[in-house]
């Protein structure tokens, strides 16, 4: 079964200025800035970027806006930490090998934590039906201490503005390889979010959370629903999982406002993990999240990026399909990358860039309602989260 996309002719904004690369943990680090460089290089050359995806530049997050998640003495030893960048301070999570010290970090994260906010506020307000920061995603990031290369958790303060200006309800969906476990914990216990991990299984890899058991707090039970899958998942096996439990909740939810992030490094040939997916797979679950938007929230909708750390092969393609979807017009996968993009990496990193935009695979997967198969451990995670996580919202877990 393959996903279709509706119409869409409505408004749509990415929220990008180049300084948003200074977000820069040194030359050696996975999270480079040259994965949002290529990917905006992309995007403008494949047309994404102009009349249907209109720029606007990304306010400064105050610390005022900040603290709305964070506690004060996080930003101030992010601050201290800036201005030292030799400084480890471990009760901040600060200074290790994930989050190393750079100078004017809080600078720099306070800044795509603005973009984000821009991109909520974008949707919120009507100006645009879809909006996205693909330097945002940062869903690590705790109250209390930066965590896997995320200093502060730009989603849980745009979500926590949207409650502010009077959301009653919003969902978030976190596809990133990695567990939203900063996010997650921001909104443990509050009924007014549903937030949606599917994710590697913690068993396997960092930060070591997200299992069907985790359903939020006493006040919220149902409200945190993770989907922890096995290794080597790839393309009709995460979909499978994507839409077995992703739109019945969403649906019996009915949020007002989408939010997801889109951490690509469940790609194969990410180095960080262990999932098999394809960019086109990828951009299948775009899709139906644009779909599910419009279907649920009057096409009101937020797109963040993640991590992804497949810097030329990957991330600039992937990232490209989901600005197009945001703008309302996707690429065809069939399609060449521009040649002047090719040039540019060839001149920039001495390599090849990927031809097209396509990694040559037709996304399809086999429907939940047709069954499960017990023996095998996809489905045992499936249908583990059902189990957990249906009943809470009134829905039956069976196929």
């Amino acid at each position: 079964m393959a996903q279709a996309s509706v119409e869409c002719s409505g408004p749509a904004t990415v929220v990008f200025d180049q300084s948003l690369t200074e977000y820069d943990f040194g030359p050696d680090h996975p999270m480079s800035p040259l994965r949002v460089d290529l990917t905006m290089r992309l995007a403008t050359e494949l047309g994404v970027v102009g009349d249907r995806l209109r720029v606007v530049p990304a306010p400064m997050a105050s610390d005022d806006v900040i603290s709305t998640v964070h506690r004060p003495e996080l930003i101030e030893a992010v601050l201290r930490a800036g201005r030292n960048p030799g400084t480890v301070d471990e009760a901040h999570g600060l200074g290790s090998d994930d989050n190393p010290v750079f100078r004017d970090m809080h600078r720099a994260a306070a800044h795509i934590v603005g973009a984000s906010v821009e991109a909520f506020g974008q949707v919120w307000s009507g100006e645009s039906m879809h909006a996205a920061n693909i330097t945002g995603g940062l869903h690590h990031a705790m109250p209390d201490r930066v965590s896997g290369f995320c200093i502060y958790n730009d989603v849980a303060v745009g979500i926590r503005s949207l409650l502010e200006r009077g959301a009653e309800r919003v969902a978030y969906v976190d596809l990133d390889v990695h567990h939203g476990d900063g996010v997650e914990r921001v909104f443990w216990d509050d009924p007014r979010v549903l937030t949606i991990s599917l994710h590697e299984t913690g068993q396997m890899l960092f930060p070591g959370t997200g299992f069907p058991r985790d359903l939020g707090g006493p006040d919220a039970l149902g409200s945190a629903v993770n989907v922890a899958l096995p290794p080597g998942t790839a393309d009709a096996g995460w979909l499978r999982a994507f839409h077995a439990v992703v739109p019945p909740l969403l649906r019996e939810f009915r949020p007002q406002v989408l939010v997801t992030q889109h951490g690509c490094d469940s790609h194969a040939e990410d180095p960080l993990a262990h999932l098999m997916l394809t960019v086109d797979g990828q951009r299948a679950a775009y899709l139906a999240l644009h779909d599910l938007a419009h279907e649920l929230c009057e096409g009101r909708w937020v797109a963040t990026g993640g991590g992804g750390y497949a810097l030329v092969d990957v991330v600039p393609r992937a990232w490209s399909h989901l600005l197009a979807i945001v703008s309302g017009a996707p690429l065809d996968p069939a399609r060449d990358t521009p040649g002047a993009w090719r040039e540019h990496v060839r001149e920039r990193l001495g390599r090849a860039a990927p031809m097209r935009l396509t990694d040559g695979r037709t996304p399809a997967y086999r429907d939940w309602r047709d069954g499960y198969d017990p023996e095998a451990w996809l489905d045992r995670a499936i249908h583990a989260t059902r189990m957990e996580v249906f009943p809470l919202h009134g829905l039956d877990p069976m196929p």
